[in-house]
């Protein structure tokens, strides 16, 4: 497991509270590699590895810039005023479960295909909103999606 940390600013489209508004976060994602056996010194791969790939597609496309769901578009359209702007639009709403997922079954497998000699496979994606409240994206031993929140959302996000 690899943590990665980042800070990006959001908002959920048809929220319900204070989460309607655009607003940021410090955000800690753990990729979770598995790999089919270990290498000559004992490891599924190196850290560094994991850590380039995912570390550097986050600070690229979502470090210090906003995701946001494609079909808010007075959002969109808000942030594309501000010059410079960094925008990443995901195909739902940003929720840390939504991230988690796009992260598990979208970007995770495009990175670790890089990677030549082994048998990489991101089975868990757990996406810390803040220091109290994540969720989970992970695949079964079927290989199917499931999702969870691991603790109650603060009320004071």
């Amino acid at each position: 497991m690899r943590k990665v940390p980042f800070c990006a600013g959001h908002r959920l489209l048809h929220h319900e509270g204070k989460c309607a508004n655009l607003h940021g976060h410090n955000y800690v994602v753990e990729f979770h590699v598995t790999g089919s056996e270990v290498d000559e010194l004992g490891r599924v791969v190196d850290f560094a590895v994991i850590n380039r790939l995912f570390k550097s597609w986050i600070d690229e496309n979502w470090d210090h810039g906003f995701l946001l769901w494609e079909e808010d578009r007075d959002a969109l359209q808000a942030l594309r005023q501000v010059t410079p702007h960094k925008l990443y639009e995901l195909p739902y709403n940003p929720t840390a479960e939504n991230i988690a997922r796009y992260l598990l079954l979208e970007v995770g497998p495009r990175l670790l295909q890089q990677v030549t000699g082994y048998e990489l496979q991101l089975t868990r994606v757990v996406v810390w909103e803040t220091v109290n409240a994540s969720a989970t994206a992970a695949l079964n031993a079927e290989a199917q999606l499931f999702t969870t929140l691991d603790s109650a959302q603060e009320a004071t996000e």
